[in-house]
């Protein structure tokens, strides 16, 4: 037999022949390809020893249809992702969605992820259609390839969530999210929903660092799973372990000189040594009878980050409560909880109320109004700010009626223009009110306010996730502008302030028979409550913003 048959009959064998499954990890090795655009190293790929596991579990043949990843940030769990992407494009194509946060969020992955992914991808060369060609239909939130398509939505859309088949459904920063995709149910459940015809062969995919305990997506979707945790052996015994936070020990005044201690024999292991402990890791589930896999991670194991810095922002970030969450979340990839921090009952603020007349404090310079819409009534309560933002609660009213109609708005504008007296300086206007807008009547609170820009009347809308909680710029509503507060930054701030015993800082609440229990109620609830629009004491920040003042 000539060797040119012998070549031919062999080809001829391996088209009858299965397709060889290769791990997700190894052909990951072999194929992807980092991009200037998203990485300081660029060229092929390496999965780190933590990641090859995840990736398998990414795999479309592994036998875990959905995946968690409760991971800090920068730790590559989008590096991840975009390596399924491009398995799917050259290996195993099929429809695919990918949710981002919001659109300006999608249209930046799209741009800066997926088109250098594309681009720099020798596998992938010639099978993506540029976005903006003339193959109808590819653009920049759209992309043709053989057999599949891939498409990048906001999830606060629910046209881009609720539309055709989807095989592989990758949900990005879960808990950044907002409560629902316009007046349609929860976006998550919208884009799961996409995936029912191809059960038994789809991949749902949940990513992202977590945000408040019991109110976070990513919570809940890791409990559901298998719960996995990386494992590493002790430098020394060799003992086997979760890296805690609490094992993480420095020198007083000395944080960059932080080391860990072992939880087995309790001696301190230097930060060089991490690296080697990381290479012999392993997972271990913690919920084995789980058919999710799940993976939670922490920046403890990163290659780029030495436990000395993240001892350097911890120690930063001591009595700034914005800056300690945000530890919390993206660096440990642990839950804020609330109650941890400590609360203070209705009673309690109910015994604190002080006897401080109607007159503005003369310590106050600055007034300001925050307002909160329902369904039959809003209600606005009024404080007077001084220094450290020092408050005092000086009136709250309520204006029952229908929001969409002229009458309440009319009541409202004239208890706005009412000038309250100041102590020292004789009638103080209110310097600015910002209204919520997150409710059923968003074009009502809209015209209202932009008619009175020249008075500093905004329209709010709440969000959660680590944002700052005055924007640097507005949103666009129907009917106006809408500035997005980062209403749990700013809960945080308000709650820890509720417990300050004296000045700088302490909300000052009257002895008035409208602060009452009811009051104090709804006040505390809406600490509580992550998605609920703070409309309580955030006045300090519209003034910085608004007037300078300080």
């Amino acid at each position: 037999m000539t060797s040119a048959l012998r070549v031919c009959i062999e080809r001829f064998a391996a088209g009858w022949l299965p397709p060889v499954r290769v791990p997700l990890s190894r052909w990951a090795d072999g194929h992807a390809r980092l991009s200037s655009e998203a990485s300081a190293q660029t060229g092929g790929w390496h999965s780190f020893p933590y990641q090859r596991e995840p990736l398998d579990a990414l795999s479309p043949h592994s036998a875990f249809e959905s995946v968690v990843l409760m991971w800090a940030s920068q730790m590559g769990k989008t590096q991840l992702l975009l390596n399924l992407v491009a398995y799917m494009v050259a290996e195993d194509p099929g429809p695919a969605l990918v949710v981002q946060p919001t659109l300006p969020m999608a249209e930046a992955f799209s741009k800066d992820r997926l088109s250098p992914l594309f681009r720099d991808t020798p596998v992938l060369q010639g099978l993506v259609a540029a976005a903006k060609s003339r193959d109808i239909g590819s653009t920049i939130f759209h992309r043709r390839f053989r057999d599949g398509h891939i498409s990048i939505v906001g999830a606060n859309s629910p046209a881009g969530l609720a539309s055709r088949p989807i095989r592989y459904l990758l949900m990005d920063e879960l808990d950044r999210w907002e409560d629902s995709a316009g007046a349609e149910c929860d976006g998550a459940s919208l884009a799961i929903a996409r995936t029912r015809t191809f059960v038994g062969t789809r991949k749902i995919v949940m990513t992202s660092s977590p945000t408040v305990k019991d109110a976070s997506r990513i919570e809940a979707a890791f409990l559901e799973s298998d719960q996995r945790f990386y494992h590493v052996p002790c430098a020394h015994c060799g003992a086997f372990q979760v890296l805690k936070w609490k094992r993480i020990e420095w020198p007083e005044g000395r944080p960059e000189e932080a080391q860990y201690r072992c939880v087995k024999c309790e001696k301190l292991i230097p930060h060089h040594l991490k690296a080697g402990m990381v290479a012999r890791g392993k997972w271990i589930a913690s919920n084995p009878s789980s058919r999710i896999a799940g993976f939670h991670l922490s920046e403890l194991y990163s290659p780029w980050r030495a436990w000395g810095e993240l001892a350097a922002d911890w120690t930063n970030a001591q009595g700034n409560i914005e800056r300690m969450r945000a530890f919390i979340n993206t660096s440990l990839a642990e839950l804020w909880n609330d109650q941890a921090q400590g609360s203070i009952t209705d009673e309690e603020l109910m015994a604190r109320r002080e006897v401080l007349g109607s007159l503005v404090p003369s310590e106050a310079a600055a007034l300001t109004c925050g307002v909160d819409v329902q369904d039959d009534r809003v209600e606005a309560s009024v404080f007077a700010w001084g220094r450290g933002e020092a408050s005092w609660l000086l009136a709250h009213r309520k204006f029952p009626g229908d929001p969409s109609g002229p009458a309440l708005w009319a009541a409202l504008d004239e208890f706005l223009l009412h000038p309250f007296q100041h102590l020292t300086f004789g009638p103080m206007p209110i310097h600015a009110v910002c209204v919520d807008s997150g409710g059923h009547f968003t074009n009502a609170v809209c015209q209202f306010t932009e008619a009175r820009r020249g008075r500093r009347v905004f329209a709010i809308k709440g969000m959660a996730g680590p944002r700052p909680i005055w924007p640097k710029k507005q949103s666009k509503a129907a009917k106006g502008r809408v500035y997005i507060i980062g209403v749990d930054s700013a809960k945080q701030v308000v709650s820890q302030r509720l417990r300050l015993p004296d000045e700088p800082g302490r909300i000052h609440f009257p002895a008035a028979p409208w602060c009452n229990l009811e009051y104090f109620w709804q006040f505390t609830r809406s600490m509580l409550t992550r998605r609920s629009v703070l409309w309580c004491p955030t006045g300090c920040w519209w003034m910085r913003k608004w007037t300078g003042w300080n």
